[in-house]
């Protein structure tokens, strides 16, 4: 097996993937901006670089045979480091990519952080990596922290979302690095059920025990509400369209492919809150 270079390897998705990786015995490289903050893991080599150093990620990568890249936080200048994180791939001679993109991807789509995602998309498709595109739903388990003063406020309407648990991203990423089959395909990660933010907050509700209230803004009463936190206009638009997506219908959508790919199903929001 060739060498598996993990990006994110202090988060969520990409510290389960490394977790994954050397329970299974695979050659790791963790690729991390701080070093005192990556997990100690058997037969894993840790490189230091950040996503807008080029020569850093090149070295970084150099030797390794499959890239976990984990798509890096919003930011002003995300698609520059991305861009960054594709040619020092290319340079360093990497064969395959797993990328973690966004589900409904593309140039013109109303959740705009996810505009990034569509052209990291082509950026790697035109490099010519063999890729896996793991375009995942909104993440269940960052739900919660959407509530402010025991409500969910958003212009999200009626719509649903089926978000994801990052627990069966990483399952689904772990097992696409590890296999070659997953090569050239894109998949659409999803829970098990499309739920509108009003089922969302009486799930919270009744598992946390504490009352959490949904409160449909209007697109203008989400920018208002918001406007005081000092954010660029990006953010804000980023912020509002998370809920505007939902409303659209665009994230509407449960698929089987956690199941088809872990071999269980995925999780809801309640095993999330609970642990499971």
């Amino acid at each position: 097996m060739g060498l598996i270079a993990v990006t994110g390897a202090t988060g969520q998705i990409g510290g389960r993937v490394a977790r994954g990786l050397a329970a299974a015995g695979a050659p790791q490289r963790l690729v991390v901006r701080d070093p005192s903050r990556a997990p100690d893991l058997d037969g894993a080599d840790v490189r230091v670089a950040t996503y807008g150093d080029g020569e850093a990620l090149r070295h970084a990568l150099d030797g390794a045979d499959v890239l976990l890249f984990v798509s890096g936080s919003e930011d002003a200048h995300r698609l520059d480091q991305h861009r960054t994180v594709t040619e020092a791939a290319a340079a360093a001679g990497v064969r395959r990519v797993v990328y973690t993109s966004f589900l409904g991807a593309s140039p013109e789509c109303t959740f705009t952080f996810a505009r990034d995602h569509a052209a990291t998309e082509q950026m790697l498709t035109a490099a010519r990596f063999e890729t896996t595109f793991l375009r995942d739903s909104f993440y269940l388990d960052v739900l919660p922290e959407f509530v402010t003063d025991g409500a969910l406020r958003g212009p999200a309407g009626t719509g649903r979302v089926g978000a994801v648990a990052r627990a069966d991203v990483a399952e689904v990423a772990l097992a696409a690095v590890l296999d070659e089959s997953h090569a050239g395909r894109s998949y659409d990660l999803t829970g098990p059920q499309a739920l509108s933010f009003a089922e969302i907050a009486a799930t919270l509700s009744a598992v946390g025990g504490t009352p959490v209230a949904f409160v449909d803004e209007t697109v203008e009463e989400a920018y208002a509400s918001r406007s005081g936190f000092g954010a660029p206009q990006w953010m804000l638009d980023g912020w509002v369209s998370t809920y505007t997506a939902v409303a659209s219908g665009e994230l509407d959508v449960v698929t089987d492919v956690v199941e088809a790919v872990t071999g269980h199903p995925a999780r809801t929001l309640e095993d999330v809150l609970r642990g499971r």
